[in-house]
């Protein structure tokens, strides 16, 4: 899987740490809290070296690789604020 950080006004930082099984993002939203996120067994994530912030995350089983996917897809969902003006 490959995703992309997109941010309009505060610039969204992603560190891949612990050999590729954990994520941290930071400066979501302007926010302090460091946000981690940790892959399920066998799942591997690498920043993309020919884009710029894009994560992507590679697995032999696809059912832990998109789950882990969507675990870093949950860990940054706007809530209790208006999307289409907010962002």
């Amino acid at each position: 899987y490959r995703m992309r950080l997109v941010y309009a006004h505060f610039p969204i930082n992603a560190n891949v740490t612990n050999g590729g099984k954990t994520v941290e993002i930071r400066n979501f939203l302007g926010e302090k809290l460091v946000r981690v996120i940790n892959m399920l067994p066998g799942v591997k994530v690498e920043k993309s070296a020919s884009t710029k912030d894009e994560l992507i995350i590679t697995g032999p089983d696809i059912e832990l690789t998109s789950q882990s996917a969507a675990l870093i897809h949950q860990s940054c969902l706007v809530k209790k604020k208006d999307i289409r003006k907010f962002l």
